[in-house]
C-alpha cells in the first residue's frame, strides 16, 4: 500500500481500530489507536524500517487497503482489537497471538463471580479441563479474554472497569481484602439472595461488554432503569442512569497517556529477575525478602519483605513460605527468572512451590563457599549462563537488603 492511497482516505482522528488487509481483503494486520488518522500516518513514514522493523515494512507492502473502526474510548479500542485479532489471527499479529507474557482476563462460574488477570504463560499449566487451578483452588472457568500484550493496558483498564462494574477479585476470599474494596464501591456488597442476583446481572453486563457489544448492553440497561422506574423503584433506576452514562463518558486518560508513548512492533520486553533470601539467628527473628531488577537495573521501589511465621532454623521451610506468599500476590508482575539463595534443597523446595500452582518460571539457585562468596549456579542452566553476572549481583543484593531488614527487627525486639 502506497502513501498516496493513504491520503485519499478519511481516517478520522478518533478513537478505534484499524486494519490493513490483502488483495483479498483478508486481514493482514490489526492494530488500535487513540488517533487512527495519527496512528495509521505512521505506517508511511521514511523511516518504519527503524521504527518499527522488517516484518512491519513487509505487511504495508503487501498490503492493498486499508479499513477502520470507530470506537468511543480507548478503552473499547482495547478489548475490539483483542476480540478481532483472536477471531481473524492475522499473520502480522505475531506479538499479539504467540507473548507469553500476554495477559487473559478469567471470569469464573459460581455463585459470586470473580474475574482476575492471567498470565499467558501460565494459562495452559493452570488450566484443566474448563477449570483454572490458582493456588490451592479451584475454579470453574465462564468466559476468558484475551490474549491481551500490553499488560499495563489491561490492568489500568480492569480499574476502569471495576469502578463501573464492581467485582469479586481472585483474593475476595480475604475478608479485610473484600471490606475494602467494597468500601470503595470496587465490590459488590451484601449476601442475601437478591444481592447475589443483581451481582450475576453485573457480571453479565460486564461481559457484554468484554465481548465488544456495547450496543446489547446500552439496550438491556435501558430496559431494567425503564422496568425499575415502572415498580418505582427509583433508587434501582438511578443506579443503571448513573451507569449509562459512564459508559458514554468513559474515564480513560490513564489508557491515554500509555498509547501515547512511543511505538514501537519490536519492543524489548521488561525482564525481570527477582532474588530470595532468608536471615535470622539460630532460627530466631526470622525474616525473607526478594529483590528485583529489570532489564539488568535494580528496581528498589520493587523490593518486599517478610516476617517468616515458623520461628525455626529451616531457611528452606522459611524460601518456601515467603515464595508462597508472594505468589498469592497476583497483582504484582510475575518475574521472568527466580533466584535463590542456597543449594539443591532450596532449588527443589522452590521449584516444588511452582509446580503445586502450575506456574512455569525458571529458577536458579546460587550456591555459596566458606565465606559466603557466590559459588556454582545450579538450576536453569540457559538462564544461568545468559544472566550470570546479573545473577550474582542480584543475589547479593537480595542477602544485603534482608540482612538491613533482620538487624532492623532485631533491634525492635530488643527494644
Amino acid at each position: 500500500m502506497l502513501s498516496q492511497q493513504w491520503k485519499k482516505l478519511s481516517i478520522p482522528e478518533l478513537p478505534g481500530v484499524y486494519i490493513f488487509r490483502d488483495y483479498q481483503k483478508r486481514p493482514l494486520y490489526i492494530g488500535r489507536a487513540t488517533s487512527l488518522k495519527d496512528r495509521t500516518k505512521s505506517y508511511f513514514s521514511n523511516d518504519l524500517i527503524e521504527t518499527r522493523g522488517p516484518r512491519i515494512v513487509d505487511m504495508v507492502t503487501r498490503a492493498k487497503s486499508l479499513t477502520w473502526e470507530v470506537t468511543d474510548s480507548v478503552l473499547e479500542a482495547i478489548i475490539l482489537e483483542s476480540n478481532l485479532i483472536k477471531k481473524y489471527q492475522p499473520h502480522y499479529n505475531v506479538d499479539e497471538r504467540d507473548d507469553k507474557s500476554s495477559y487473559y482476563v478469567v471470569v469464573t462460574d459460581e455463585p459470586w463471580p470473580r474475574v482476575f488477570l492471567t498470565r499467558a504463560r501460565d494459562f495452559d499449566a493452570k488450566k484443566s479441563g474448563n477449570s483454572i487451578i490458582d493456588g490451592a483452588k479451584s475454579y470453574t472457568v465462564k468466559k476468558v479474554f484475551g490474549p491481551y500484550v500490553h499488560s499495563g493496558l489491561i490492568k489500568e483498564a480492569l480499574k476502569i472497569l471495576r469502578k463501573m462494574f464492581p467485582f469479586k477479585d481472585v483474593k475476595s476470599f480475604d475478608a479485610r481484602h473484600n471490606s475494602f474494596y467494597e468500601a470503595l464501591g470496587r465490590s459488590p456488597k451484601g449476601t442475601d439472595d437478591n444481592s447475589r442476583r443483581r451481582y450475576q446481572t453485573t457480571i453479565s453486563n460486564l461481559i457484554l461488554f468484554f465481548e465488544g457489544k456495547k450496543k446489547k448492553l446500552r439496550s438491556k440497561l435501558e430496559r431494567e432503569m425503564n422496568v425499575s422506574a415502572r415498580k418505582m423503584e427509583f433508587e434501582e433506576a438511578q443506579k443503571v442512569k448513573r451507569l449509562l452514562y459512564a459508559l458514554d463518558h468513559v474515564n480513560d486518560m490513564a489508557l491515554i497517556k500509555q498509547e501515547d508513548t512511543p511505538i514501537s512492533n519490536n519492543p524489548v520486553r521488561d525482564f525481570r529477575i527477582e532474588a530470595y533470601d532468608i536471615a535470622h539467628i539460630s532460627g530466631t527473628n526470622v525474616v525473607g525478602a526478594f529483590t528485583v531488577s529489570i532489564n539488568g537495573e535494580l528496581a528498589p521501589t520493587e523490593y518486599r519483605t517478610f516476617n517468616i511465621s515458623r520461628q525455626e532454623n529451616n531457611d528452606v521451610a522459611g524460601l518456601v513460605e515467603i515464595l508462597s506468599r508472594r505468589l498469592n500476590h497476583t497483582e504484582w508482575t510475575y518475574p521472568d527468572l527466580i533466584v535463590v539463595d542456597g543449594g539443591v534443597g532450596q532449588l527443589k523446595a522452590a521449584e516444588a512451590v511452582l509446580k503445586a500452582r502450575r506456574i512455569s518460571i525458571p529458577i536458579v539457585a546460587v550456591t555459596k563457599d566458606e565465606r559466603h562468596k557466590a559459588g556454582e549456579l545450579i538450576g536453569a542452566k540457559e538462564c544461568a549462563d545468559k544472566y550470570n553476572k546479573e545473577i550474582i549481583k542480584l543475589n547479593a543484593e537480595a542477602h544485603r537488603f534482608v540482612i538491613t531488614f533482620h538487624k532492623k527487627k532485631r533491634s525492635n525486639s530488643f527494644i
